[in-house]
């Protein structure tokens, strides 16, 4: 079978799973596509085992908790588990069922977990690039939006006089966390894709500074 036909099945085994829970607008099937079209341009100098890699990258995100939640931190270990579970059941090879649960678990920021092969490494970067550039402010107002927050701080949008709140003030996210992606990025073609994204943020936050006065 194709990569291009697994792709699909496991996209219907998402969207089946997430219909009890829909997924947020930042966590939808278009996340999970452009994090695959991401990992297989890294991979291309980073060579991996694409059927690990196409599984970590579809179901990455197959346990989607709110930020809020109490166990967001564990979000990726439930991913990962859920995800080897059904693999398992679709005769995915045994073999390779814990490199998908470890890169599944190793992507997110918040579970703090070392990515030990190259699928791990090249997964982490893929989905880390989608909180960067044009996409990154997309989901970043989103995110901030749903959770309540401001875009910023009309009285002082670069926090010159206050501390940062990120969860008061979108903008505010670009500092604290989105611009230090780029010194977590494990491979080298991911690191050049996240300087060049951080950099298009920051000259976006310079016309929107601009505008705002």
């Amino acid at each position: 079978m194709t990569l291009s036909a697994t792709q699909s099945r496991y996209e219907a085994e998402v969207v089946r799973q997430w219909s009890a829970h829909p997924a947020d607008g930042a966590h939808d099937l278009g996340h999970l596509r452009r994090v695959w079209a991401r990992a297989k341009l890294i991979a291309m100098d980073e060579p991996c085992d694409l059927e690990i890699l196409l599984a970590a990258c579809i179901f990455h995100d197959l346990v989607n908790l709110p930020k809020s939640h109490p166990e967001r931190a564990r979000a990726s270990t439930l991913s990962a588990e859920a995800a080897c579970h059904f693999l398992r059941l679709d005769a995915f090879p045994e073999a390779k069922l814990s490199a998908v649960g470890h890169a599944i678990a190793a992507h997110s920021f918040s579970a703090a977990i070392t990515p030990m092969t190259t699928e791990a490494r090249v997964l982490q970067d893929a989905d880390r690039l989608e909180a960067l550039g044009a996409i990154g402010i997309a989901r970043m107002f989103h995110v901030s939006g749903a959770m309540g927050g401001g875009l910023f701080d009309a009285e002082d949008p670069m926090a010159l006089q206050r501390p940062r709140d990120d969860r008061a003030y979108a903008l505010d996210h670009i500092e604290t966390k989105l611009l230090k992606l780029v010194d977590t990025m494990q491979t080298a073609p991911g690191r050049a894709m996240a300087i060049e994204r951080a950099d298009w943020m920051l000259s976006f936050r310079t016309r929107l500074l601009f505008e705002i006065g």
